[in-house]
């Protein structure tokens, strides 16, 4: 799977050109956001599925895949998101958030009341730590600040060529574990890669906007967020775990902790506001990769009962 010209263009928006990916389609218009450290080419699956009932706009976050660099704040991705909807003349589009784009939908959607409709697909963030039920909110502090600690080294790492290939092939491995498509994946990993002359690799964002980014995404607390928004929101979660982590079975205990209040949480939620709605997916956080069908299923079913809103 590819994305090829004349389908894919480049909004400009204060000199950083954004990649867009315009899968035609045609009714009301969606445009799908990928997560952290993905690109649009992780909806090359599910967007198919969705334009026999939508026009279907896919797009990459800046720094990501095609999409120029720049400062990495929310309030400069969603000038972004705008940017792109106006360009393309589909200013009331739903936003369709994978993890960071789940956060991203929910903002815009909060930022831009006319917005019909938001979706967000499991994009939770690391919480609070009173949401990681029966372990004790200090640990799980600690165990957190560790984990972005992980993240920070990683972000933007260049790499030889033998290192990067060692990394790749780790993550080629768990997602055949999860049967996703080779090349569903690798058509994900050739846009986010870039080298330079020395042959050296990494995967984008670079560290300094990506840094930027998981800094933005650590101040984010969406439940105050989903509390004020007034458009429909679909929130999916994940309904079953990633695989192991090698070498960290606290991590795996965190995250377990971490789904059940997220699950408890997300309930209540939807119980409390009307414009919620809850429903899990059966997948993993992979889950555009490995259960296209059900993602697509559930972003047409909810967009079919917000009809009247669009």
């Amino acid at each position: 799977m590819s994305f090829a010209s004349p389908a894919e263009r480049y909004v400009t928006r204060e000199g950083v050109d954004l990649a867009v990916h315009d899968h035609g389609g045609d009714g009301p218009p969606l445009l799908l956001l990928h997560g952290a450290g993905r690109t649009l080419a992780d909806w090359a699956a599910v967007a198919p599925l969705l334009t026999p009932r939508h026009r279907v706009i896919a797009m990459d976050l800046r720094a990501h895949g095609r999409s120029g660099g720049g400062a990495w704040t929310f309030p400069a991705v969603l000038a972004d998101v705008a940017a792109v909807l106006d360009a393309l003349a589909v200013p009331h589009a739903v936003p369709v958030g994978h993890s960071l784009g789940g956060m991203v939908a929910v903002r815009y959607a909060l930022d831009h009341p006319e917005t019909p409709a938001a979706v967000n697909l499991d994009g939770h963030g690391y919480g609070r730590p009173e949401q990681y039920v029966g372990l004790d909110p200090e640990y799980v502090g600690r165990r957190l600040e560790e984990i972005r600690g992980f993240a920070a080294r990683a972000a933007g790492r260049v790499l030889p060529g033998p290192d990067m290939a060692a990394v790749l092939g780790g993550q080629r491995a768990m997602a055949e574990g999860l049967g996703i498509p080779r090349d569903l994946f690798d058509e994900g990993l050739r846009r986010s890669l870039a080298e330079r002359e020395d042959g050296m690799r990494w995967l984008r964002p670079e560290r300094e906007p990506a840094l930027q980014m998981l800094a933005a995404m650590d101040e984010l607390d969406l439940f105050p967020l989903y509390r004020r928004t007034r458009s429909p929101l679909l929130i999916c979660r994940a309904a079953r775990p990633n695989p192991p982590t090698p070498g960290l079975p606290w991590f795996d205990e965190l995250m377990s902790a971490y789904a059940e209040g997220l699950n408890r949480d997300l309930r209540e939620l939807a119980r409390t506001q009307p414009h919620v709605t809850v429903e899990d997916i059966d997948a993993t956080h992979a889950m555009l990769l490995e259960r296209p069908g059900d993602v697509a299923a559930r972003i047409l079913s909810f967009a079919a009962r917000t009809a009247p809103s669009f």
